[in-house]
């Protein structure tokens, strides 16, 4: 009985020391360099200080206040290989606001991708990837908006949603830490837009909406004008490419086109439709604001009809 009363004890002193380290490591996080704090052209970058613009759908994970933030420039960088050997990183950092995904890091690829990230954009099953790579994701964030999205029985906000349990914990342990989630009736608005802009029903049709389709129509609500880096038009892996990888930090991880064509064909089980979430974004390109580079492409304008006269 006495070696069980001691073995507990010991776990509980094992828990409380990792979370105090975890406070520890957050709040001793060094600060940005004037560097980080400044645009190209010399102009203090201040935007989520500004905070102009109430965005609804995105709460605080303790507070349940919406999402306030506006920029008039972005960068949003994919994860893709395509960043690899870019040099894209100051022309990103310049950028007012800087918008990445799950859990991509910018340690040691600063020249390709940047280091400055003002929003990120995380999936549930990406939270305990930014978790373990949290002294670069998370201690050294105050500055940056994590926005995590997952499915409505992951969310639940009755206790016995799994990840928004987490996120909550988390929360208390880096009080500093802006999260916040995207509610359900802005989830359902997602689906709504996808099955208007495709017509397809993302259930029936057996399909998550990826990391990238959250990202690309959170940045509409934020920014004027959205740089994307790393993106392929819709068309580009029906001709044989060389090898990309999926991810940049991972460049012996899974070809991207690979990935991109199986999960489009894939009919059984979930998938993401990667393709034609592409198709979408080209057609919004064509009315909003929004341009993509590395590779360097514009969407092909859409055929008129002709009539004769």
């Amino acid at each position: 009985m006495k070696t069980r009363t001691r073995h507990g004890i010991i776990i509980l002193i094992g828990f409380v020391t990792m979370l105090t380290s975890l406070l520890f490591l957050y709040n001793s996080s060094s600060t940005d360099t004037p560097e980080d704090q400044m645009q190209s052209d010399g102009h203090q970058m201040n935007v989520l200080r500004r905070q102009t613009s109430h965005l609804e759908g995105y709460n605080s994970i303790i507070e349940h206040k919406p999402l306030r933030m506006h920029c008039r420039s972005c960068a949003l960088v994919t994860s893709s290989g395509h960043m690899t050997g870019s040099d894209r990183g100051a022309e990103i950092d310049s950028k007012e606001c800087v918008i990445r995904m799950n859990d991509a890091p910018t340690k040691g690829y600063q020249k390709d991708v940047g280091q400055r990230t003002s929003l990120r954009v995380v999936a549930h099953s990406s939270m305990q990837r930014v978790l373990r790579n949290r002294q670069e994701l998370l201690n050294s964030s105050q500055d940056t908006f994590f926005i995590f999205w997952g499915p409505g029985n992951y969310m639940r906000q009755d206790g016995k949603g799994l990840v928004y349990n987490n996120l909550r914990l988390m929360k208390q342990m880096m009080p500093k830490l802006q999260v916040y989630v995207i509610s359900r009736l802005k989830m359902l608005h997602f689906d709504e837009l996808f099955k208007k802009e495709t017509g397809k029903d993302r259930k029936r049709s057996n399909s998550w909406l990826s990391t990238g389709w959250f990202t690309m129509a959170i940045a509409m609500e934020v920014c004027d004008r959205i740089n994307v880096y790393g993106m392929i038009p819709p068309e580009f892996c029906k001709s044989p490419q060389p090898s990309m990888p999926y991810h940049y930090y991972e460049p012996a991880g899974p070809d991207e086109c690979t990935m991109y064509l199986s999960h489009e064909q894939g009919r059984h089980g979930s998938h993401h439709r990667f393709i034609t979430e592409k198709h979408v974004f080209a057609n919004w390109a064509r009315m909003f604001n929004i341009h993509f580079y590395q590779p360097d492409w514009r969407p092909t304008p859409v055929a008129k009809n002709s009539t004769d006269s």
